[in-house]
């Protein structure tokens, strides 16, 4: 983590207790190390779409899916939420969650590499969320806010990398570190980035 752990937790305490399918998924992945964004980035990513008034969002990276019910809730009724991963073991288990959770309805499913999903989905989106392995984060940028409306966000997570992006010296962190300084000088977007939990980079693509 990059913030002090007590101020971790003190964030983490704010946030009002989860239903039992969010709580059941944080629990799984805490137990088999699966990568999730946690409450307290899916909070923000939820807000974000709120705020935006989101509603055709493509995840790329989804997992179990834990941030995909968050964000198919915020946008609600008559979204249409994107979920991808390569893993079709994670997919089956995101699709039970995704029933439980009461968003199926909402929520299309691509088992397969996440860009390779983009593609093959016509149009462009009001919100694209980027979490896949920290690799593959140039090549995100290379096709992401070409797919974005104007005025869409595009979001991604782990773009401090454990504080790693300090000192650079592996193939993730160099790519991580690639991404930030290409999507800060990309002039189509307006970037910032927030030190919340490993480091999210909330990007406005311009309107003109």
């Amino acid at each position: 983590m990059i913030t002090d752990p007590g101020i971790d937790q003190y964030i983490l305490n704010l946030i009002p207790p989860r239903d039992e399918v969010l709580a059941e998924m944080e629990a799984y992945a805490a137990e088999h190390r699966v990568p999730i964004i946690g409450p307290a980035v899916a909070a923000l990513l939820a807000q974000l779409v709120h705020i935006s008034g989101a509603k055709r969002i493509f995840e790329l990276g989804s997992a179990i899916g834990y941030s995909t019910i968050w964000l198919a809730r915020a946008a609600g009724a008559g979204a249409e939420v994107h979920y991808s991963d390569g893993d079709p073991a994670s997919a089956d288990r995101a699709r039970d969650y995704f029933r439980r959770a009461g968003v199926a309805d909402r929520i299309q499913v691509h088992v397969s590499d996440a860009l390779q999903a983009l593609a093959s989905v016509p149009g462009s989106f009001d919100l694209i969320f980027n979490d896949v392995d920290k690799e593959g984060y140039p090549a995100v940028l290379k096709v992401a806010p070409g797919r974005l409306k104007k005025g869409g966000l595009f979001i991604t997570d782990n773009t401090l990398w454990h504080g790693k992006v300090l000192n650079p010296q592996d193939e993730e962190t160099r790519a991580v570190v690639e991404f930030d300084s290409q999507i800060f000088q990309d002039k189509r977007l307006i970037s910032s980035i927030v030190p919340l939990r490993d480091g999210v980079v909330i990007a406005w693509k311009r309107e003109n």
